[in-house]
């Protein structure tokens, strides 16, 4: 069963490219889209939540928020939790996880809120409780207003069911998305990673250019919600993939990653449009055709142990992109601007810090090289 009122509908997004799942946002048509920090907000229904889930390649995960109610003490937050049709949503046979958190509110105590809520939950609709359950009901009590949540995804969307090699210091997909978008690019023209490890940057691109759903894979935590349609969710299923005269290109000095990407690629149904080869970025050629784009996750931060010795590293990426790539736009992702620097590249002024494996990375494009 549906419910035919709206809500708002959070999608969480990584800080610093609000901007990015926004624009991704409005273009799957999502009404009311508004970015704010660390994701998006909609309105919409429950089809919506799914069709966001199934969709959206930059969102890590959905969050639908159901209902609010003020409490000012824990007795009215166990009154209002009583009395909130949480059986509209959840099903009494699954058991259920509930997360507080308090802010700016006379209930200050999340584990005590936590506990009334809980106890509602089983007297007034027979759920079970369960500190591992895979649906989690979140609860943000901010300035007296209780926010109650469902999240609806489960595992985080940058799981996208066909990834089960990765590298060192793996590329979210989700990241990679955001980040190609930031780069310019839409599905229409070729894409080269030089350093591609399991080749996240090469495969997203070409399942973009096919325009197959990210969630295609996978199960969703909605899944097992009492709003599930499963009807009505098949029927938000594509069965054919987009025209793509396109190849996509990954490269790796690491023979290793190159066959993680190549049964990464294949998994992913994408493996007719992607090439893999095994060599050093210096060794680096321009594929025959209109020039594209070049994405490229170098080593920094964490993943070596002297960062002195990526100087020369940068600098030869650098210089075979400027001698060899005339008419090609690049995007760099490091953690140290003064490598980024290094490569003698023309890229635009920095922007945004992004959160990325512990560090904060920054991503350095450009406009086409001359």
């Amino acid at each position: 069963m549906t419910d035919p009122a709206p809500f708002e509908i959070f999608l969480t997004g990584t800080p610093g490219l609000e901007d990015m799942l926004l624009a991704e946002v409005q273009e799957h048509g999502f009404q009311n889209a508004q970015a704010i920090r660390g994701g998006v907000t909609i309105q919409g229904t429950w089809p919506d939540v799914w069709r966001a889930n199934l969709d959206l390649r930059g969102a890590t995960r959905v969050l639908a928020r159901v209902g609010s109610f003020m409490a000012f003490h824990l007795a009215q937050l166990d009154k209002r939790s009583r009395k909130f049709p949480w059986g509209d949503i959840l099903r009494p046979d699954l058991p259920v996880k509930v997360e507080v958190t308090t802010k700016k509110s006379k209930i200050y105590h999340a584990g005590a809120a936590t506990q009334r809520i809980e106890t509602a939950l089983k007297d007034s609709h027979g759920m079970t409780l369960s500190s591992d359950a895979e649906i989690v009901v979140k609860v943000r009590i901010d300035d007296n207003r209780a926010t109650i949540s469902v999240d609806t995804t489960g595992e985080s969307l940058h799981k996208r069911g066909h990834k089960l090699g990765i590298g060192k210091a793996p590329m979210r997909e989700t990241l990679a998305s955001l980040m190609l978008r930031q780069c310019g690019y839409d599905g229409s023209e070729t894409v080269v990673d030089p350093m591609c490890g399991s080749g996240t940057f090469v495969i997203e691109a070409a399942e973009i250019a096919l325009g197959l759903q990210p969630g295609r894979s996978r199960g969703f935590a909605f899944e097992q919600l009492a709003s599930f349609d499963q009807t009505a969710f098949t029927a938000l299923k594509r069965d054919a993939p987009k025209e793509a005269a396109l190849t996509f290109y990954g490269s790796d000095r690491d023979a290793g990653a190159i066959k993680m990407s190549r049964d990464n690629a294949e998994r992913a149904g994408v493996a007719h449009l992607t090439e893999f080869v095994t060599h050093a970025a210096g060794e680096l050629q321009p594929p025959d055709g209109t020039p594209g784009l070049v994405i490229v996750n170098p080593p920094y931060g964490g993943r070596i142990g002297n960062k002195k010795l990526l100087y020369p590293l940068y600098g030869t990426l650098g210089e075979t992109l400027k001698t060899r790539f005339k008419g090609w736009r690049v995007g760099l992702v490091t953690s140290e601007p003064p490598l980024a620097n290094a490569t003698g590249l023309p890229f635009k002024a920095q922007g945004a810090p992004i959160p990325h494996g512990g560090l904060k990375v920054w991503l350095f494009t450009t406009d086409k090289l001359g």
